[in-house]
């Protein structure tokens, strides 16, 4: 056997060729190859992203337009309750009752506004419980007024559920605070003048906390779902 030294210098440049070629050739089909990973890894990327703004998004407004129809619907109530209450109904509302839940939005970035909002309808809602049991003893079984007052208690539980939603898919890795301070304080007894005052109150303000929620959503709606996109955008 002819040793590589006793070769030709034509035989061992074309032996070196061939082995530059091979590398070459394996160098090129490794850098393909690397190119197309990194490819899939970044449309997996956008797609995972992609389907986080959507659910950002269809939360967000699934949750605007119940907290409108529930705004629309509790005004709505009011009309009806103070129909219900005799002589003297407009004057019920501008009474002032103490332990009703605050009807601002505390916090100074989405997430504790987002919980704010969260805290207030968990503690409206027994609120809601007690003007209903106090209006059962006011008005005919059959009156719409205890009609329209479970609809709104009942979609104020579903937009508690929702707010929750939105904010486990905006903030996932952060737990949902829970109402502090145990029990909602509720009135002690009252009399019947009392009851009309304190539940027309409750309605009233329960209405303005409604539209702030609506304005703290669609700010959320301008900025983080937004500004998601426009991050993905820019990585990607």
């Amino acid at each position: 056997m002819t040793s590589p030294q006793n070769l030709p210098d034509t035989e061992r440049r074309m032996n070196g060729h061939v082995k530059s070629m091979s590398f070459q050739q394996f160098m090129e089909s490794a850098t393909t190859l690397l190119s197309l990973l990194l490819i899939m890894a970044v449309d997996s990327t956008k797609t995972v992203a992609a389907s986080r703004n959507q659910q950002c998004g269809n939360a967000l407004l699934q949750t605007l337009k119940l907290t409108r129809l529930v705004r629309k619907e509790s005004t709505d109530l009011i009309k009806t309750y103070k129909l219900y209450q005799g002589e003297m109904s407009d004057l019920f509302c501008e009474g002032s009752v103490n332990n009703i839940p605050d009807p601002s939005i505390s916090g100074l970035d989405p997430s504790e506004k987002i919980v704010s909002i969260y805290t207030n309808l968990q503690m409206f809602i027994p609120h809601f419980k007690r003007v209903y049991e106090q209006q059962t003893d006011l008005q005919l079984p059959t009156s719409p007024l205890l009609t329209e007052l479970t609809n709104v208690s009942l979609r104020s539980r579903n937009l508690a559920l929702l707010i929750k939603t939105f904010y486990q898919s905006l903030f996932p890795n952060l737990p949902v605070p829970e109402p502090a301070g145990g029990p909602t304080t509720l009135p002690p007894p009252q009399n019947v003048f009392q009851q009309k005052v304190y539940g027309c109150v409750v309605l009233k303000t329960y209405k303005k906390f409604l539209l702030d929620v609506s304005k703290v959503l669609n700010n959320i709606k301008g900025t983080v779902c937004r500004r998601r996109i426009q991050m993905n955008a820019l990585f990607f």
